[in-house]
């Protein structure tokens, strides 16, 4: 995945190859360190499938097509300009009054060549429909499937290893407060990335966009960090849940045993 827009793009659009091949290096071995460990260090959820696989899949899917979309300009091909006119086609649909998408295109300076603003457009509407369609995939797995009782016990320790029970008060109260804050804050990025950027624009330079790759990776974080938030959220209030309906059988079984 990391090594996809260097693969793809033209030669002469990346001059980066060893940087890119060092990450892609040092994302194989933490992955594969965390996923044969017995015990976890950061990765979050990472034995209770499908919410991790579907964050790779929705991350693998934005990057290869905006790779794909961003070769078009260079070396197009039947294939690239299929997914040209699937992007065209998510951007007819996307691009509203006041969508993300529309803040996205705002944050571009006025003087901007039409044709970046057409590619941003393009990129911001596939990457955040993609991220969408992630969100009601887990969505659907949590409310519909039951996640994660289908994978069997759910363990914290493995599956929240930055996740500390025993301080900070009731588990239950933390786990719902994390989630709503995720799920808040993963709505509201998309709306305040392009405001932020916009009111710094003396620091951050729009026009880099222009670069395909830096725009492959820009688009991509702008969608998937606030989707994977909001992933993430439901996640923990589904935990929370489970915990809750955990001890109102206990305290039942309890209070029967009492009467008993």
């Amino acid at each position: 995945m990391v090594a996809t827009p260097a693969l793809y793009l033209p030669g002469y659009l990346t001059n980066s190859s060893e940087i890119v091949v060092l990450i892609a290096i040092l994302g194989f071995m933490l992955t594969f360190a965390e996923y044969n460990s017995t015990f976890p260090s950061f990765i979050e959820f990472r034995d209770a499938p499908p919410l991790n696989r579907l964050r790779f899949i929705a991350l693998m899917s934005i990057v290869t097509i905006l790779t794909l979309i961003a070769k078009h300009e260079f070396e197009p091909t039947n294939v690239t300009a299929l997914f040209e006119g699937f992007g065209l086609l998510l951007a007819h649909v996307a691009d509203f009054p006041y969508s993300p998408v529309r803040l996205v295109l705002l944050m571009l300076p006025e003087h901007a060549p039409f044709e970046l603003i057409a590619m941003v457009r393009t990129a911001a509407s596939v990457a955040y429909v993609i991220a969408l369609s992630a969100i009601l995939a887990f969505w659907f797995a949590v409310r519909v499937r039951g996640w994660p009782t289908g994978n069997g016990a759910f363990n914290v320790w493995i599956n929240l290893p930055l996740f500390d029970p025993t301080t900070g008060g009731d588990v239950v109260a933390r786990l719902q407060r994390d989630g709503r804050i995720n799920t808040i804050m993963g709505v509201l990025l998309p709306f305040m990335i392009p405001a932020l950027v916009k009111l710094g624009s003396g620091l951050i330079d729009p026009m880099l966009l222009q670069n395909p790759q830096t725009l492959i990776w820009t688009i991509s974080a702008w969608a998937f960090v606030p989707a994977s938030m909001v992933m993430r959220g439901l996640a923990m209030l589904r935990i929370a849940d489970l915990i809750e309906e955990k001890r109102r059988r206990a305290y039942a079984n309890a209070e029967t045993m009492m009467v008993a």
